[in-house]
């Protein structure tokens, strides 16, 4: 230990010497050191990169070319045993060894060429050519070598020998724009760097020594010749055994640059608005994009045939929230839009969001699943929907509405629930088309009058189906980050945020129930029967068709997973037949069959309550309906007792019924009877025979004061405009009631005017002039009903 204190001390005391007998060259010895360390920018490559995509696995997915017009990956982040074993044996044998130059290499190089008369041999170091390439530009003089050779010490200090291969096989040329090992190992192998042979190494390993000789079909002697010499000196120092030099020599040379893979092009721009110039690591399965694209490609070749030429798929994972698949498009043209991104365009929802609607009713208590709803000619303050097929059902379970689709249910039950509530809720899942006040889409909101994309979609309907998850996975409990951005870069991660007992916003027994719903969905054609194989998916799936046929939606879920599809043209034309089930739906169920099996969705027990309702109508049960035991969401019910059962009086027989006016009631029959209102009734018992209309009073009784009839069309306070025949002739206003006894004669008035009379079937053709009109239908006992109309 004294003998070190003594070395540092006598050290010290000779610095100290020095510089006091010479500070002048002390000074100019530690300007020269300033310098040198100062001499190495701190960013040796500046310019622009590509833009380069990969899968969840590494592969490429696709890439965007430098701004400068070459192909040049970002950095590597590692270099190939293989290559890094041919560029060390071809450039530069003892690279590991040496501080930055070969002096031995420059004295052979300079004599060589002194020799000759002309540049014939190089004596650089790959710390030396890694320095030329950043110095991109400068002449290869011998003074320029001096610099080079200074600042590769430099680099050789501030790098790891590994750290200089990477830059070395980030930044040397090969040929034409293509720069960087990656971009080589793709244009002219079509592989990635590290799935090269030993002879594919050494082929791109004496490339940036003379990169001319890659172009295809020129110059291939010279190049297999410098390939080959190559593989020998790997076989003459034991790096290659026999059989593998022998196969080596064996492999052929490339013949033309290949494609860079174009797997994800939509996705590829989407990300370059971010990342710009990086390597992005996404969520995307590789094998899972390169079946959805597979999928579309075939679906777009029957589409076309109807000019339909645009379609997207997107698929996410609903534990992790990341996107596995993105099809931006189908492989049209320029002319059909094929660069358009439809997984972020804004389109006519059409029914997709008719799920929201159903859930947040039963959430707040104001729906039951069987609970019936009107299904009857509508007009809501000269809002007229219709549903897709233009029929109606009368009345229709709650559930079986939303399972069929239907527009009128949809509507009744958004104007009962609150536009504008309902409006406000949606502001919740940040649906970013969405993003005008209610009163602008009005009812039309649940049929398509607003627009969304299939992204949000996609992560709305993950975030409910992670709900349940979650609620099943925890003592009972929520998440407050629930409804979350997907996520699309692999090095994220989803953040849930803390559990809670409260619900994010819908609970997860609501939810499970419209998928219970939505699982009832009819399949296309070929899917009908699904339920009764082993091997079929049990899937919640909602189509929507938007006005004008010019979008088709399909979107399903399943615990594990969540599939979204749009069908239709870019530039918003319709084409007839263009519909989510018969477009968008085959689409989905071919990519749901390439996912693995899901199980279905446990049911959140914690969330349910078991309640007694009618049978027949689904509200909550009275004293004088059949009933049955259902579990509903755990929660203060809102929804009336059921008042489509009433008590009647029947004679013995139970043909006529009675009343108190001729019978003494303590003899006559009583019996509960489900009885709906006319208009619902004359569409209902159309496609429900066991429905029984209520008997006709004995002829001895007097009629009780009850409604008997409603007019179908037109509805009160309607605003018509008449148009006219191919004849120029005006076509005359129809009218039409529904009468519980269809064989009564009813007296029509105009104004107080008769008009005529009717039986059977209770429809009149008139023709009023324009201005406003009272319609009066009268029936034999008396019964009256009136509407009130302004003809334009």
């Amino acid at each position: 230990m004294d003998s070190i204190f003594k070395f540092l001390s006598k050290a010290r005391n000779i610095s100290t010497k020095i510089i006091t007998e010479h500070p002048k060259k002390s000074i100019l010895l530690l300007v020269l050191l300033v310098a040198y360390y100062f001499c190495l920018p701190k960013k040796l490559f500046e310019p622009p990169t590509a833009t380069v995509v990969e899968s969840n696995e590494g592969k490429l997915l696709g890439a965007l070319i430098a701004e400068d017009g070459q192909w040049r990956f970002p950095e590597v982040d590692s270099v190939p045993l293989k290559f890094k074993i041919c560029i060390t044996q071809f450039e530069d044998a003892y690279f590991y060894k040496h501080p930055g130059f070969n002096p031995i290499s420059m004295f052979k190089a300079i004599g060589s060429n002194l020799k000759a008369g002309k540049t014939v041999r190089g004596g650089s170091t790959l710390t030396q050519q890694v320095i030329r390439l950043s110095r991109n530009g400068k002449k290869r003089t011998y003074w320029e070598k001096t610099i080079e050779l200074i600042l590769a010490t430099r680099l050789e200090f501030r790098y790891s020998k590994e750290e200089i291969l990477k830059l070395y096989a980030s930044y040397a040329p090969f040929g034409g724009n293509v720069v960087g090992l990656d971009v080589a190992a793709w244009r002219f192998f079509g592989l990635q760097a590290h799935q090269l042979s030993w002879a594919e190494s050494a082929t791109l390993a004496v490339l940036p020594n003379a990169p001319s000789l890659i172009y295809p079909g020129k110059n291939q002697e010279r190049l297999l010749k410098k390939r080959n010499r190559l593989l020998q000196k790997l076989f003459q120092k034991g790096i290659l055994d026999s059989t593998t030099y022998q196969l080596a020599l064996l492999e052929k040379l490339p013949q033309k640059p290949y494609h860079l893979p174009k797997i994800a092009p939509h996705l590829l721009q989407y990300l370059a608005k971010n990342h710009k110039g990086e390597r992005i690591a996404s969520t995307i399965d590789a094998n899972l994009q390169v079946n959805a694209n597979s999928i579309l490609k075939k679906h777009y070749q029957n589409l076309k045939q109807n000019q339909v030429h645009n379609a997207a798929i997107l698929v996410m994972d609903v534990h992790s929230r990341k996107v596995l698949a993105y099809v931006g498009n189908t492989p049209t043209d320029n002319h059909h839009q094929k660069d358009v991104d439809m997984v972020q365009a804004n389109r006519s929802t059409g029914s997709t969001i008719k799920p929201l609607l159903y859930t947040a009713m039963l959430d707040a208590g104001e729906l039951l699943p069987g609970m019936l709803v009107p299904d009857v000619p509508t007009q809501i303050s000269g809002y007229t929907p219709e549903n897709y097929n233009e029929d109606y059902s009368g009345a229709v379970e709650a559930k079986k509405a939303l399972a069929r689709s239907l527009n009128i249910p949809a509507v009744r039950l958004l104007q009962k629930y609150g536009l504008q509530k309902f409006r406000d809720q949606l502001n919740f899942f940040n649906l970013k088309g969405i993003d005008k006040p209610a009163d602008y889409y009005g009812l039309t909101l649940i049929l398509g009058g607003a627009e969304s994309s299939l992204w949000d979609l996609c992560k709305t309907y993950a975030s409910m189906a992670s709900t349940i998850n979650h609620f099943n996975e925890t003592s009972s409990e929520y998440y407050d980050k629930e409804f979350s951005e997907p996520i699309i870069l692999e090095e994220k991660q989803i953040d849930f945020g803390n559990k809670s007992l409260e619900k994010t916003i819908f609970d997860a027994g609501s939810i499970y129930l419209t998928f219970e719903a939505m699982k009832e969905v009819n399949r296309p054609e070929g899917q009908e029967s699904w339920e009764f194989y082993d091997s079929s998916k049990e899937i919640a799936w909602k189509t929507g068709t938007s006005f004008g046929n010019k979008d088709a939606w399909a979107v399903g879920i399943t615990k594990d997973y969540v599939v979204g599809v749009w069908v239709g043209n870019a530039d918003g034309e319709g084409r007839p037949n263009v519909t989510g089930v018969s477009s968008a739906a085959p689409i989905l169920f071919d990519v749901f069959d390439v996912l693995p099996k899901s199980a279905w969705f446990q049911k959140p027990l914690d969330e349910f309550v078991e309640v007694e309702v009618c049978r027949n109508s689904g509200f909550l049960a009275t004293n004088i309906c059949p009933t049955k035991t259902i579990t509903i969401p755990r929660k203060n019910n809102y929804v009336k007792a059921c008042h489509y059962h009433r008590n009647i009086l029947l004679n013995q027989n139970k043909q006529f019924r009675l009343n108190s006016s001729c019978v003494n009631v303590a003899e006559a029959h009583n019996e509960s009877w489900f009885v709906l209102p006319p208009l619902m009734e004359f569409y209902y018992k159309k496609s429900h025979p066991t429905y029984r209309p209520l008997p006709p009073f004995r002829e001895d009784c007097k009629n009780a004061l009850e409604p008997s009839m409603e007019f179908i069309y037109p509805k009160n306070n309607s605003r018509i405009g008449l148009t006219k025949n191919f004849e120029g002739h005006l076509n005359e206003l129809v009218l039409k009631i529904a009468h519980t006894k269809p064989r009564s004669r009813v007296f029509w008035y105009l104004d107080e005017k008769y008009l005529g009379q009717t039986t059977n079937f209770h429809e009149m053709g008139i023709l009023p002039p324009k201005g406003k009109h009272r319609i009066t239908a009268v029936d034999e006992l008396g019964n009256e009903t009136m509407v009130n109309i302004q003809i334009e």
